[in-house]
């Protein structure tokens, strides 16, 4: 297998500080994750920017202050988001591509989102791809449901995507694939050849599925846009402590945790 990567999702776009007193929301306070992160095993970092108030923004100056800072403090591949939020429009969403970050996030589809429906038209999700070869970006295909793998599945037969690809499959958001085994390996089996995959379990589907793709050969997102707690009734106090545990697990699993520049050559990340 090869070394574990693990992805730190620091902030989403939907946390409030009323549900998770220790979320990060300005540039500093990001950076300053990313770096517990990277020192808890964390060799990427997925970003979604906050203005002042708290809310969501796909800014592309927020970002580039957000990178700036975490790149002066470690050396973890920085993934910015292409979802934003739900109603961003698809030029809101893309602007942080042109940065030319290490890595960004496609979804590949539309899927009902709790009680509201994040859209991604073809042609937009067309131009987010277009865009990230332009900029020698690392796309992370995100999988919500079964029909987004067969879509990337079109796409690799009609060379529109290169492989071997990156997907990271997200289980248990209401409206989607649920978080369980049997989802999973469902999931597993219809992947791409010589695909690298990572699973983000939603809320209390965090910790099983990260300890499943651990054993799988996979890879696991953690963190408070995923999933506030440690335990139930328990908040996690910090992006780090979930970050922290995945790495102890492997540890046990005799699985090392991959350093950024290990991260990079398994998943063919040029600097």
């Amino acid at each position: 297998m090869d070394r574990l990567i693990i992805t730190a999702a620091l902030t989403g776009a939907e946390v409030t500080r009323e549900q998770q007193p220790a979320l990060p929301l300005t540039p500093d306070e990001i950076a300053r994750a990313a770096e517990e992160c990277a020192q808890a095993g964390a060799s990427i970092v997925h970003v979604h920017a906050r203005r002042p108030d708290g809310t969501p923004t796909q800014d592309k100056a927020i970002y580039a202050e957000i990178i700036e800072k975490i790149q002066a403090r470690c050396d973890v591949i920085v993934q910015v988001s292409t979802g934003g939020a739900v109603g961003m429009t698809a030029a809101e969403r893309l602007a942080p591509v042109e940065l030319r970050p290490e890595m960004a996030t496609l979804s590949m589809g539309s899927v009902n989102f709790g009680d509201d429906v994040f859209l991604n038209h073809p042609a937009d999700m067309a131009a987010f791809l277009a865009a990230m070869k332009e900029f020698r970006v690392k796309p992370e295909f995100e999988i919500f449901d079964a029909g987004m793998l067969h879509s990337l599945q079109r796409w690799l037969k009609k060379g529109v995507v290169e492989g071997p690809v990156h997907v990271d499959l997200v289980l248990g958001v209401p409206g989607a694939m649920a978080g369980t085994p049997e989802s999973l390996m469902f999931l597993r089996s219809q992947l791409p050849p010589e695909a690298t995959w990572t699973v983000a379990g939603i809320g209390a589907a965090q910790l099983p599925l990260a300890a499943m793709a651990i054993a799988l050969g996979g890879h696991v997102r953690v963190g408070f846009e995923d999933n506030v707690w440690y335990r139930k009734g328990e908040l996690a106090t910090s992006n780090a402590q979930l970050v922290a545990r995945v790495a102890r697990i492997a540890g046990e699993m005799e699985r090392p945790v991959a350093t950024p520049d290990e991260a990079r050559e398994i998943l063919g990340i040029m600097r």
